[in-house]
């Protein structure tokens, strides 16, 4: 079974039609930005776990196809629709079957980068799956601030009477790309094994993909937003849990 099949059902919940505001403020934003679809357009959303973003992109006038590995997360996609929506079962380690699909005007893949054992068949395909001035919009946790070596904390300073609150994090361990189980989200069944990879790591196998990036961005909340957890991302201000990358052929 696919690690995340056991998960499917509880992300549907958690992300239900439009996402959670993780996506809706953070990732659906920056991607549709560097994205700059146009109706009509076809696109490839790898990784499409239960359909989020491509329900968006297809509202958006896009023709989409969806392919995940966990035949359940598809199963959650299909069933919310709409059928004009097509998905695949395809392991994104398979740069044979991704070349199978056909060819796109953009490629997404949202916050699954860090989710790959290996990106490196999918990167390598990228390539033949893009038409002409075609791009890859891909968006994942920011391997700077939000991996395994990052700490959240909250410090509270008297300043002249006044209780002062700074929430803010602290790094370590950033050179040393790694592995390591993971929560995703408060409540999750299990963990899932997240990959981290420093910037040179990641851009390096982009770059050897043939690919060059041409846009970045780094989301960030920026608006007081209530939060049940104290060091939720939510209360953290000018450092962005996000990455969002758009690469195209060289």
């Amino acid at each position: 079974m696919d690690a995340w099949d056991a998960k499917a059902e509880f992300w549907d919940e958690l992300m239900g039609d439009e996402g959670n505001l993780f996506h809706r403020t953070l990732v659906g934003p920056a991607t549709e930005r560097l994205l700059e679809l146009q109706p009509g357009q076809r696109v490839l959303d790898a990784a499409c776990g239960t359909g989020v973003l491509a329900r968006h992109l297809h509202a958006l006038g896009a023709r989409v196809l969806g392919v995940d590995g966990s035949e359940k997360m598809l199963h959650q996609a299909r069933q919310r629709g709409p059928a004009e929506i097509e998905y695949r079962r395809v392991d994104l380690r398979d740069a044979a079957a991704l070349g199978a699909l056909g060819t796109f005007e953009a490629v997404v893949c949202g916050m699954a980068l860090m989710d790959l054992s290996d990106p490196d068949p999918l990167l390598r395909a990228i390539p033949g799956l893009l038409r002409p001035q075609g791009r890859l919009v891909a968006t994942l946790c920011h391997p700077c601030f939000n991996f395994w070596g990052s700490r959240r904390f909250l410090e509270d300073e008297d300043r002249q009477g006044e209780m002062v609150h700074t929430a803010g994090v602290r790094v370590a361990g950033y050179l040393q790309p790694r592995s390591e189980p993971g929560v995703g989200a408060p409540g999750e069944p299990a963990a899932h094994l997240y990959h981290h990879r420093p910037l040179h790591d990641l851009l390096g196998r982009c770059f050897a993909a043939g690919l060059v990036l041409d846009g970045l961005e780094e989301p960030a909340f920026t608006e007081a937003t209530a939060a049940p957890l104290p060091l939720s991302w939510l209360h953290i201000r000018d450092i962005p849990p996000v990455l969002a990358l758009r690469l195209r052929v060289g």
